[in-house]
Protein backbone atom coordinates (compact mmCIF):
# COMPACT_ATOMS: atom_id res chain seq x y z
CA UNK A 1 0.00 0.00 0.00
CA UNK A 2 2.62 2.72 0.95
CA UNK A 3 4.30 1.62 -2.45
CA UNK A 4 0.94 2.86 -4.36
CA UNK A 5 0.88 5.80 -2.50
CA UNK A 6 4.44 6.58 -3.61
CA UNK A 7 3.29 5.78 -6.96
CA UNK A 8 -0.02 8.03 -6.70
CA UNK A 9 2.06 10.98 -5.69
CA UNK A 10 4.94 10.82 -8.43
CA UNK A 11 2.47 10.62 -11.05
CA UNK A 12 -0.21 13.53 -9.54
CA UNK A 13 2.79 15.64 -8.81
CA UNK A 14 3.52 15.31 -12.30
CA UNK A 15 0.34 16.21 -13.86
CA UNK A 16 -0.06 19.66 -11.68
CA UNK A 17 3.24 20.41 -13.20
CA UNK A 18 1.35 20.64 -16.30
CA UNK A 19 3.56 18.02 -18.13
CA UNK A 20 1.42 15.73 -19.97
CA UNK A 21 -0.72 18.95 -21.20
CA UNK A 22 1.39 19.80 -24.54
CA UNK A 23 0.17 17.94 -27.56
CA UNK A 24 3.91 17.25 -28.17
CA UNK A 25 4.01 15.69 -25.02
CA UNK A 26 1.23 14.07 -25.58
CA UNK A 27 2.44 12.81 -29.44
CA UNK A 28 5.34 11.59 -28.14
CA UNK A 29 4.32 9.28 -26.27
CA UNK A 30 1.52 7.71 -28.36
CA UNK A 31 4.90 7.30 -30.55
CA UNK A 32 6.70 5.78 -28.09
CA UNK A 33 4.01 3.15 -27.44
CA UNK A 34 4.13 2.54 -31.29
CA UNK A 35 7.78 1.84 -30.76
CA UNK A 36 6.66 -0.52 -27.99
CA UNK A 37 4.43 -2.59 -30.34
CA UNK A 38 7.44 -2.63 -33.12
CA UNK A 39 9.95 -3.34 -31.60
CA UNK A 40 8.36 -6.51 -28.79
CA UNK A 41 6.21 -7.96 -31.20
CA UNK A 42 7.89 -11.49 -30.44
CA UNK A 43 8.01 -10.81 -26.65
CA UNK A 44 4.11 -10.32 -27.00
CA UNK A 45 3.12 -12.85 -29.17
CA UNK A 46 4.99 -15.51 -26.61
CA UNK A 47 3.39 -14.02 -23.75
CA UNK A 48 0.00 -14.41 -25.16
CA UNK A 49 0.71 -17.71 -26.58
CA UNK A 50 1.45 -18.62 -22.65
CA UNK A 51 -1.68 -17.43 -20.69
CA UNK A 52 -3.76 -18.71 -23.57
CA UNK A 53 -1.92 -20.74 -26.29
CA UNK A 54 -3.30 -18.18 -28.19
CA UNK A 55 -2.21 -18.65 -32.35
CA UNK A 56 -0.25 -16.07 -33.43
CA UNK A 57 -2.95 -14.99 -36.48
CA UNK A 58 -5.13 -14.54 -33.83
CA UNK A 59 -2.76 -12.42 -31.35
CA UNK A 60 -1.51 -9.97 -34.16
CA UNK A 61 -5.42 -9.18 -34.99
CA UNK A 62 -6.88 -8.85 -31.46
CA UNK A 63 -3.65 -7.47 -29.97
CA UNK A 64 -1.30 -5.86 -31.70
CA UNK A 65 -3.15 -4.58 -35.25
CA UNK A 66 -6.30 -3.15 -33.14
CA UNK A 67 -3.65 -1.27 -30.59
CA UNK A 68 -1.75 -0.37 -33.51
CA UNK A 69 -4.79 0.96 -35.51
CA UNK A 70 -5.90 3.23 -32.40
CA UNK A 71 -2.69 5.06 -31.87
CA UNK A 72 -2.41 5.75 -35.77
CA UNK A 73 -6.19 7.48 -35.02
CA UNK A 74 -4.93 9.28 -32.12
CA UNK A 75 -1.67 10.56 -33.93
CA UNK A 76 -4.03 11.59 -36.99
CA UNK A 77 -6.81 13.43 -35.30
CA UNK A 78 -5.11 14.72 -32.01
CA UNK A 79 -4.81 18.16 -32.79
CA UNK A 80 -8.46 18.37 -33.72
CA UNK A 81 -9.73 16.85 -30.89
CA UNK A 82 -7.78 19.35 -28.51
CA UNK A 83 -9.41 22.42 -30.72
CA UNK A 84 -11.99 24.12 -28.79
CA UNK A 85 -15.65 23.75 -29.80
CA UNK A 86 -17.46 27.34 -30.40
CA UNK A 87 -20.99 26.88 -29.64
CA UNK A 88 -23.91 29.23 -30.95
CA UNK A 89 -24.55 32.61 -29.28
CA UNK A 90 -27.52 34.27 -28.02
CA UNK A 91 -28.49 38.19 -28.62
CA UNK A 92 -26.71 38.50 -25.04
CA UNK A 93 -23.21 37.33 -26.02
CA UNK A 94 -23.42 38.30 -29.47
CA UNK A 95 -19.67 40.35 -28.40
CA UNK A 96 -18.37 36.52 -26.03
CA UNK A 97 -16.13 33.79 -27.48
CA UNK A 98 -18.18 30.65 -25.91
CA UNK A 99 -16.38 27.39 -26.98
CA UNK A 100 -15.92 24.24 -24.79
CA UNK A 101 -12.45 23.64 -24.43
CA UNK A 102 -10.93 19.27 -23.62
CA UNK A 103 -9.37 19.36 -20.22
CA UNK A 104 -7.33 16.55 -19.12
CA UNK A 105 -9.02 14.67 -16.12
CA UNK A 106 -5.94 14.27 -13.96
CA UNK A 107 -4.63 10.76 -12.47
CA UNK A 108 -6.50 7.89 -14.22
CA UNK A 109 -6.93 4.10 -13.15
CA UNK A 110 -7.07 1.35 -15.77
CA UNK A 111 -7.98 -2.03 -14.44
CA UNK A 112 -7.26 -4.59 -17.56
CA UNK A 113 -8.82 -8.11 -17.78
CA UNK A 114 -7.17 -11.43 -19.24
CA UNK A 115 -9.02 -12.24 -21.81
CA UNK A 116 -7.04 -9.81 -24.12
CA UNK A 117 -4.75 -8.94 -21.80
CA UNK A 118 -2.86 -6.37 -24.12
CA UNK A 119 -5.65 -4.84 -26.12
CA UNK A 120 -7.89 -4.17 -23.39
CA UNK A 121 -5.20 -2.61 -20.98
CA UNK A 122 -3.38 -0.09 -24.01
CA UNK A 123 -6.87 0.98 -25.60
CA UNK A 124 -7.84 2.78 -22.78
CA UNK A 125 -4.07 4.07 -22.01
CA UNK A 126 -3.81 5.45 -25.76
CA UNK A 127 -7.39 7.59 -25.21
CA UNK A 128 -5.72 8.38 -22.01
CA UNK A 129 -2.53 9.78 -23.06
CA UNK A 130 -4.58 11.42 -25.76
CA UNK A 131 -6.41 13.55 -23.44
CA UNK A 132 -3.63 14.23 -21.24
CA UNK A 133 -3.72 12.36 -18.40
CA UNK A 134 -1.61 10.52 -15.88
CA UNK A 135 -2.54 6.76 -16.07
CA UNK A 136 -1.53 3.72 -13.19
CA UNK A 137 -2.51 1.05 -15.33
CA UNK A 138 -3.48 -2.26 -13.27
CA UNK A 139 -3.10 -5.30 -15.32
CA UNK A 140 -4.65 -9.15 -15.20
CA UNK A 141 -3.00 -11.29 -12.84
CA UNK A 142 -4.68 -14.44 -14.52
CA UNK A 143 -2.84 -13.63 -17.65
CA UNK A 144 0.37 -13.45 -15.87
CA UNK A 145 3.33 -14.04 -18.59
CA UNK A 146 1.44 -10.33 -20.33
CA UNK A 147 1.18 -8.93 -17.00
CA UNK A 148 4.77 -9.24 -16.45
CA UNK A 149 5.97 -8.52 -19.76
CA UNK A 150 3.71 -4.96 -19.87
CA UNK A 151 5.17 -4.11 -16.35
CA UNK A 152 8.56 -4.42 -17.82
CA UNK A 153 8.27 -2.49 -20.97
CA UNK A 154 6.04 0.28 -20.16
CA UNK A 155 8.73 2.33 -17.61
CA UNK A 156 11.37 1.60 -20.61
CA UNK A 157 9.18 2.99 -23.19
CA UNK A 158 6.80 5.86 -21.10
CA UNK A 159 7.57 8.84 -19.03
CA UNK A 160 8.23 6.68 -15.08
CA UNK A 161 6.39 10.13 -13.82
CA UNK A 162 3.65 9.66 -15.76
CA UNK A 163 2.81 6.85 -16.58
CA UNK A 164 3.18 3.48 -14.06
CA UNK A 165 1.90 -0.42 -14.06
CA UNK A 166 1.20 -1.78 -10.40
CA UNK A 167 1.33 -5.74 -10.54
CA UNK A 168 -0.44 -7.86 -8.24
CA UNK A 169 -3.69 -9.80 -7.34
CA UNK A 170 -6.94 -8.88 -5.72
CA UNK A 171 -5.62 -7.41 -2.68
CA UNK A 172 -3.42 -4.90 -4.32
CA UNK A 173 -6.22 -3.86 -6.69
CA UNK A 174 -8.19 -3.23 -3.62
CA UNK A 175 -5.89 -1.63 -1.70
CA UNK A 176 -5.26 0.68 -5.63
CA UNK A 177 -9.17 1.13 -4.98
CA UNK A 178 -8.96 2.94 -1.64
CA UNK A 179 -7.08 5.90 -3.43
CA UNK A 180 -8.57 8.85 -5.02
CA UNK A 181 -8.34 8.97 -8.55
CA UNK A 182 -9.60 11.23 -11.01
CA UNK A 183 -11.51 8.47 -13.22
CA UNK A 184 -11.21 4.58 -12.83
CA UNK A 185 -11.71 2.75 -16.57
CA UNK A 186 -12.95 -1.20 -15.24
CA UNK A 187 -12.90 -3.84 -18.04
CA UNK A 188 -14.27 -7.02 -16.29
CA UNK A 189 -17.16 -8.76 -14.91
CA UNK A 190 -20.19 -7.29 -13.60
CA UNK A 191 -19.56 -8.88 -9.93
CA UNK A 192 -16.21 -6.73 -9.66
CA UNK A 193 -17.57 -4.54 -11.12
CA UNK A 194 -19.79 -3.24 -8.24
CA UNK A 195 -17.27 -3.49 -5.83
CA UNK A 196 -15.00 -0.92 -7.88
CA UNK A 197 -18.07 1.05 -7.80
CA UNK A 198 -18.59 0.79 -4.35
CA UNK A 199 -15.46 1.91 -3.82
CA UNK A 200 -15.36 4.75 -6.48
CA UNK A 201 -18.43 5.96 -4.27
CA UNK A 202 -16.19 6.82 -1.49
CA UNK A 203 -14.22 9.67 -3.50
CA UNK A 204 -16.78 10.13 -5.63
CA UNK A 205 -14.91 9.16 -8.41
CA UNK A 206 -16.20 8.62 -11.85
CA UNK A 207 -16.10 5.33 -13.72
CA UNK A 208 -16.38 3.59 -17.00
CA UNK A 209 -17.44 0.08 -16.71
CA UNK A 210 -16.85 -2.12 -19.71
CA UNK A 211 -18.53 -5.36 -18.71
CA UNK A 212 -20.39 -8.01 -20.99
CA UNK A 213 -23.47 -10.42 -20.74
CA UNK A 214 -24.84 -12.73 -22.93
CA UNK A 215 -24.55 -11.13 -26.03
CA UNK A 216 -27.46 -13.12 -28.65
CA UNK A 217 -27.48 -13.90 -32.20
CA UNK A 218 -30.65 -13.76 -34.24
CA UNK A 219 -30.48 -16.20 -37.15
CA UNK A 220 -33.71 -15.49 -39.59
CA UNK A 221 -34.84 -17.97 -41.89
CA UNK A 222 -33.67 -15.63 -44.88
CA UNK A 223 -29.56 -16.40 -44.66
CA UNK A 224 -27.30 -18.07 -46.83
CA UNK A 225 -26.70 -21.04 -44.35
CA UNK A 226 -23.31 -21.89 -45.05
CA UNK A 227 -21.68 -18.00 -44.59
CA UNK A 228 -23.92 -17.86 -41.07
CA UNK A 229 -22.09 -20.80 -40.05
CA UNK A 230 -18.82 -19.83 -40.71
CA UNK A 231 -18.88 -16.34 -39.58
CA UNK A 232 -21.26 -17.49 -36.55
CA UNK A 233 -18.26 -20.07 -35.88
CA UNK A 234 -15.27 -17.65 -36.07
CA UNK A 235 -16.76 -15.04 -34.04
CA UNK A 236 -17.59 -17.23 -30.85
CA UNK A 237 -14.93 -19.95 -31.32
CA UNK A 238 -12.39 -16.70 -31.54
CA UNK A 239 -9.85 -16.88 -28.41
CA UNK A 240 -11.68 -20.03 -27.52
CA UNK A 241 -15.27 -18.18 -26.81
CA UNK A 242 -13.18 -15.79 -24.37
CA UNK A 243 -14.60 -12.59 -26.24
CA UNK A 244 -16.74 -10.66 -24.11
CA UNK A 245 -18.32 -9.51 -27.44
CA UNK A 246 -18.56 -13.33 -28.64
CA UNK A 247 -22.42 -14.28 -29.69
CA UNK A 248 -23.22 -16.18 -26.08
CA UNK A 249 -26.35 -18.16 -27.59
CA UNK A 250 -28.21 -18.30 -30.75
CA UNK A 251 -31.75 -17.74 -31.31
CA UNK A 252 -33.81 -19.09 -34.81
CA UNK A 253 -36.46 -21.12 -35.63
CA UNK A 254 -36.52 -24.82 -35.71
CA UNK A 255 -35.88 -25.65 -39.08
CA UNK A 256 -32.97 -23.00 -39.58
CA UNK A 257 -31.39 -24.74 -36.52
CA UNK A 258 -31.59 -28.01 -38.43
CA UNK A 259 -30.17 -26.51 -41.34
CA UNK A 260 -27.68 -24.92 -39.55
CA UNK A 261 -26.18 -27.75 -37.05
CA UNK A 262 -24.56 -29.65 -40.51
CA UNK A 263 -23.05 -26.26 -41.75
CA UNK A 264 -21.26 -25.90 -38.46
CA UNK A 265 -20.27 -29.16 -37.97
CA UNK A 266 -18.35 -28.96 -41.82
CA UNK A 267 -17.22 -25.21 -40.60
CA UNK A 268 -15.44 -26.47 -37.23
CA UNK A 269 -13.95 -29.55 -39.00
CA UNK A 270 -12.55 -26.93 -41.58
CA UNK A 271 -11.59 -24.44 -39.06
CA UNK A 272 -10.03 -27.29 -36.45
CA UNK A 273 -9.60 -30.16 -38.13
CA UNK A 274 -11.24 -33.52 -36.75
CA UNK A 275 -9.19 -33.49 -33.74
CA UNK A 276 -9.92 -30.02 -32.60
CA UNK A 277 -7.34 -30.30 -29.41
CA UNK A 278 -4.30 -30.74 -31.74
CA UNK A 279 -5.34 -27.86 -33.97
CA UNK A 280 -2.42 -24.97 -33.44
CA UNK A 281 -5.82 -22.49 -34.52
CA UNK A 282 -7.62 -23.25 -31.44
CA UNK A 283 -7.36 -21.35 -28.17
CA UNK A 284 -6.85 -22.68 -24.35
CA UNK A 285 -8.71 -21.74 -21.63
CA UNK A 286 -7.23 -19.21 -19.19
CA UNK A 287 -6.83 -21.53 -16.15
CA UNK A 288 -7.97 -24.82 -14.58
CA UNK A 289 -10.62 -22.80 -12.27
CA UNK A 290 -11.94 -21.37 -15.47
CA UNK A 291 -12.16 -24.83 -17.35
CA UNK A 292 -13.78 -26.60 -14.47
CA UNK A 293 -16.56 -23.80 -14.45
CA UNK A 294 -17.15 -24.67 -17.89
CA UNK A 295 -17.56 -28.27 -17.55
CA UNK A 296 -19.55 -27.62 -14.74
CA UNK A 297 -21.89 -25.89 -17.10
CA UNK A 298 -22.24 -28.38 -19.50
CA UNK A 299 -22.94 -30.92 -17.04
CA UNK A 300 -25.72 -29.16 -15.51
CA UNK A 301 -27.53 -28.49 -19.00
CA UNK A 302 -30.42 -30.24 -19.92
CA UNK A 303 -30.05 -29.26 -23.53
CA UNK A 304 -28.42 -32.07 -25.79
CA UNK A 305 -25.03 -32.08 -26.53
CA UNK A 306 -24.88 -32.01 -30.58
CA UNK A 307 -20.86 -31.04 -31.63
CA UNK A 308 -17.92 -31.18 -29.23
CA UNK A 309 -18.71 -31.67 -25.53
CA UNK A 310 -14.96 -33.15 -24.79
CA UNK A 311 -12.66 -31.78 -22.36
CA UNK A 312 -9.23 -31.92 -21.45
CA UNK A 313 -8.40 -29.95 -17.75
CA UNK A 314 -4.72 -30.80 -17.67
CA UNK A 315 -4.66 -29.31 -20.92
CA UNK A 316 -7.02 -26.07 -20.17
CA UNK A 317 -8.99 -27.60 -22.98
CA UNK A 318 -12.92 -27.78 -24.58
CA UNK A 319 -13.92 -28.49 -27.18
CA UNK A 320 -15.97 -26.07 -29.58
CA UNK A 321 -19.04 -27.07 -28.53
CA UNK A 322 -22.72 -26.97 -29.83
CA UNK A 323 -25.78 -27.08 -27.26
CA UNK A 324 -29.56 -27.38 -28.84
CA UNK A 325 -32.78 -28.14 -26.93
CA UNK A 326 -32.07 -25.17 -24.73
CA UNK A 327 -34.67 -23.65 -22.45
CA UNK A 328 -34.84 -20.53 -21.60
CA UNK A 329 -34.34 -21.26 -18.12
CA UNK A 330 -31.43 -23.52 -18.32
CA UNK A 331 -27.96 -23.19 -16.74
CA UNK A 332 -25.98 -22.45 -19.65
CA UNK A 333 -28.66 -19.47 -20.22
CA UNK A 334 -28.20 -18.01 -16.18
CA UNK A 335 -24.35 -16.28 -16.61
CA UNK A 336 -22.48 -15.23 -19.46
CA UNK A 337 -20.86 -18.44 -21.24
CA UNK A 338 -17.10 -16.67 -21.96
CA UNK A 339 -15.95 -20.00 -23.65
CA UNK A 340 -16.40 -22.05 -26.34
CA UNK A 341 -20.16 -23.23 -25.59
CA UNK A 342 -22.90 -22.31 -27.98
CA UNK A 343 -26.07 -22.86 -27.08
CA UNK A 344 -29.12 -22.59 -29.69
CA UNK A 345 -32.64 -21.69 -28.22
CA UNK A 346 -35.38 -22.35 -30.56
CA UNK A 347 -37.56 -19.36 -31.55
CA UNK A 348 -40.51 -19.72 -34.29
CA UNK A 349 -40.40 -15.36 -35.19
CA UNK A 350 -38.91 -12.67 -35.62
CA UNK A 351 -41.22 -11.13 -32.89
CA UNK A 352 -40.60 -13.95 -30.53
CA UNK A 353 -36.78 -13.49 -30.86
CA UNK A 354 -36.84 -9.75 -30.25
CA UNK A 355 -39.21 -10.72 -27.23
CA UNK A 356 -36.64 -12.87 -26.07
CA UNK A 357 -33.90 -10.39 -26.17
CA UNK A 358 -35.88 -7.65 -24.45
CA UNK A 359 -36.74 -10.05 -21.49
CA UNK A 360 -33.02 -10.11 -20.42
CA UNK A 361 -30.14 -7.46 -19.30
CA UNK A 362 -28.87 -5.13 -22.43
CA UNK A 363 -26.34 -7.43 -23.94
CA UNK A 364 -22.66 -5.01 -25.04
CA UNK A 365 -23.74 -6.84 -28.85
CA UNK A 366 -26.15 -8.25 -30.57
CA UNK A 367 -26.17 -9.58 -33.95
CA UNK A 368 -28.44 -10.46 -36.36
CA UNK A 369 -28.11 -12.79 -39.54
CA UNK A 370 -30.28 -12.02 -42.11
CA UNK A 371 -31.12 -11.39 -45.68
CA UNK A 372 -33.76 -9.36 -45.07
CA UNK A 373 -32.78 -5.71 -44.48
CA UNK A 374 -36.14 -5.12 -43.48
CA UNK A 375 -35.73 -8.34 -40.10
CA UNK A 376 -32.17 -6.19 -39.80
CA UNK A 377 -33.83 -3.12 -39.33
CA UNK A 378 -36.99 -4.28 -37.34
CA UNK A 379 -34.61 -6.03 -34.37
CA UNK A 380 -32.22 -2.54 -34.38
CA UNK A 381 -35.29 -0.48 -33.81
CA UNK A 382 -36.76 -2.87 -31.31
CA UNK A 383 -34.06 -3.60 -28.77
CA UNK A 384 -31.33 -2.26 -26.95
CA UNK A 385 -27.60 -3.12 -27.39
CA UNK A 386 -24.17 -1.46 -26.59
CA UNK A 387 -23.12 -2.41 -29.81
CA UNK A 388 -24.91 -3.99 -32.95
CA UNK A 389 -23.70 -5.93 -36.14
CA UNK A 390 -25.55 -7.37 -39.06
CA UNK A 391 -24.51 -10.48 -40.84
CA UNK A 392 -21.08 -10.87 -38.71
CA UNK A 393 -19.88 -11.21 -35.29
CA UNK A 394 -16.92 -9.03 -33.34
CA UNK A 395 -15.91 -6.91 -36.34
CA UNK A 396 -18.09 -3.29 -35.49
CA UNK A 397 -15.31 -3.40 -31.93
CA UNK A 398 -12.28 -2.82 -34.68
CA UNK A 399 -13.40 0.50 -36.12
CA UNK A 400 -11.86 3.21 -34.39
CA UNK A 401 -15.07 5.64 -35.45
CA UNK A 402 -17.57 3.53 -33.79
CA UNK A 403 -18.16 3.71 -29.65
CA UNK A 404 -17.59 0.99 -27.56
CA UNK A 405 -19.53 0.13 -24.52
CA UNK A 406 -22.34 -0.93 -22.88
CA UNK A 407 -25.44 -0.06 -22.10
CA UNK A 408 -27.23 -0.86 -18.72
CA UNK A 409 -25.81 -3.90 -16.82
CA UNK A 410 -23.37 -4.62 -19.42
CA UNK A 411 -21.33 -1.40 -18.93
CA UNK A 412 -21.83 2.68 -18.41
CA UNK A 413 -19.35 4.32 -20.90
CA UNK A 414 -17.42 4.06 -24.26
CA UNK A 415 -13.99 4.52 -26.16
CA UNK A 416 -12.34 3.84 -29.14
CA UNK A 417 -11.34 6.84 -31.16
CA UNK A 418 -12.79 10.28 -29.99
CA UNK A 419 -15.35 8.08 -27.59
CA UNK A 420 -12.40 7.28 -25.31
CA UNK A 421 -10.71 10.96 -25.77
CA UNK A 422 -13.86 12.70 -24.75
CA UNK A 423 -14.26 9.99 -21.87
CA UNK A 424 -10.40 10.97 -20.07
CA UNK A 425 -11.51 14.71 -20.94
CA UNK A 426 -13.40 17.10 -18.80
CA UNK A 427 -15.77 19.39 -21.56
CA UNK A 428 -15.47 22.59 -19.73
CA UNK A 429 -17.71 25.23 -20.96
CA UNK A 430 -15.52 28.79 -21.34
CA UNK A 431 -17.19 32.35 -22.05
CA UNK A 432 -14.37 35.26 -22.77
CA UNK A 433 -16.20 38.40 -22.04
CA UNK A 434 -14.88 42.10 -22.23
CA UNK A 435 -16.17 45.31 -20.39
CA UNK A 436 -18.25 46.72 -23.66
CA UNK A 437 -21.55 47.63 -23.52
CA UNK A 438 -21.85 47.72 -19.72
CA UNK A 439 -24.66 50.11 -19.94
CA UNK A 440 -26.63 47.26 -21.32
CA UNK A 441 -26.09 44.73 -17.64
CA UNK A 442 -28.10 47.65 -16.21
CA UNK A 443 -30.99 45.67 -17.32
CA UNK A 444 -29.95 43.12 -15.17
CA UNK A 445 -28.87 44.98 -12.04
CA UNK A 446 -30.82 45.58 -8.98
CA UNK A 447 -33.05 47.78 -8.85
CA UNK A 448 -35.36 45.60 -10.23
CA UNK A 449 -38.48 46.81 -12.50
CA UNK A 450 -41.32 45.23 -14.73
CA UNK A 451 -39.35 47.27 -17.18
CA UNK A 452 -35.95 45.83 -17.12
CA UNK A 453 -37.32 42.35 -17.15
CA UNK A 454 -39.67 43.31 -20.22
CA UNK A 455 -36.79 44.38 -22.05
CA UNK A 456 -35.02 40.95 -20.80
CA UNK A 457 -37.85 38.85 -21.82
CA UNK A 458 -38.20 40.62 -25.41
CA UNK A 459 -34.49 39.87 -26.17
CA UNK A 460 -35.26 36.10 -25.39
CA UNK A 461 -38.54 36.43 -27.73
CA UNK A 462 -36.48 38.37 -30.68
CA UNK A 463 -33.88 35.17 -30.40
CA UNK A 464 -37.08 32.96 -30.65
CA UNK A 465 -38.94 34.52 -33.67
CA UNK A 466 -35.47 34.58 -35.09
CA UNK A 467 -34.71 30.95 -35.16
CA UNK A 468 -38.31 30.40 -36.33
CA UNK A 469 -37.75 32.82 -39.46
CA UNK A 470 -34.78 30.30 -40.08
CA UNK A 471 -36.13 27.20 -39.81
CA UNK A 472 -39.33 28.41 -41.60
CA UNK A 473 -36.84 29.43 -44.87
CA UNK A 474 -34.75 26.28 -43.85
CA UNK A 475 -38.17 24.26 -45.04
CA UNK A 476 -39.32 26.62 -47.88
CA UNK A 477 -36.05 26.30 -49.28
CA UNK A 478 -36.22 22.55 -49.62
CA UNK A 479 -40.14 22.33 -50.47
CA UNK A 480 -38.80 24.52 -53.46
Amino acid sequence: MEAQVQVVTRLRAAFRSGLTVPEQFRRSQLLQLVALLKDNEEAILTALHSDLRRPKFESVLAEIEMVSTELHHALSNLSSWMKPQYVDKNLATKLDDCFVRREPVGLVLVVGPWNYPLQLLLLPLVAAIAAGNCVILKPSEISAATDGLIAELLPRYLHQDCYAVVSGGAEETSALLTIPFDHIFYTGSQAVARLVLQAAAVHLTPVTLELGGKCPCFIHDQVDVAAAARRLAWSKFFNAGQSCVAPDFVLCSAATRDALLPALRDTLQEFYSQEPQKSPHLSRIVSPRHCTRLTELLEKTSGKVVIGGESDPEDKYIAPTVVVDVAEDDALMKEEIFGPILPIVTVESVTEGIDFINRHDKPLALYVFSDSSSVVRQVLEKTSSGGFCSNDGIVHMTLPGLPFGGVGASGWGKYHGRWGFETFSHQRACMLRGWALERLNGLRYPPYSEDKLGWLRWTTLKEIKLTKTLLMETVWGRAE
